[in-house]
């Protein structure tokens, strides 16, 4: 899978690299929301991302400005994944009445992680007209 990784903190980035990478993935990393709609932009056409790791909170363009603005793109199949240290009751809902399509609360948790990787890949997404996300499971 290639996975977009927009996260501001170095230390987050890394964490999150290493995980994706130990499964496989090839993985692009940002350090903003503008950033990470220029990425998405520039890899449309060819190599598009499966999914992105969307820090809700960053410098200039933040996670759900810079999610409406892939979205307007017309990147309506990309998997936009929030994550956030906010785990309060109502985040993950909130998160994706904004456009985002799953939640994943920092630290990262390993089998949280792959769940929504088993979403992202080419056989869910194929079967997706079928089987409810997990956004609707929920």
């Amino acid at each position: 899978l290639r996975v977009l990784i927009a996260e501001d903190n170095p230390v987050n980035q890394l964490v999150a690299r290493k995980m994706l990478e130990r499964r496989g993935c090839e993985v692009v990393v940002v350090a903003d929301g503008r950033e990470a709609v220029d990425a998405v932009k520039s890899r449309r056409a060819r190599e598009p991302f499966d999914m992105v790791l969307m820090d809700v909170q960053m410098p200039r363009l933040d996670g759900f400005a810079a999610t409406r603005e892939i979205r307007a793109l017309g990147e309506r199949e990309l998997l936009v994944v929030a994550l956030t240290a906010n785990a309060m009751s109502g985040e993950r809902e909130r998160c994706i009445a904004r456009g985002m399509d799953e939640y994943l609360a920092k630290p990262l948790d390993e089998s949280r992680l792959d769940e929504v990787l088993a979403l992202a890949s080419p056989r869910s997404r194929a079967d997706a007209s079928t089987v409810p996300s997990v956004a609707q499971t929920r």
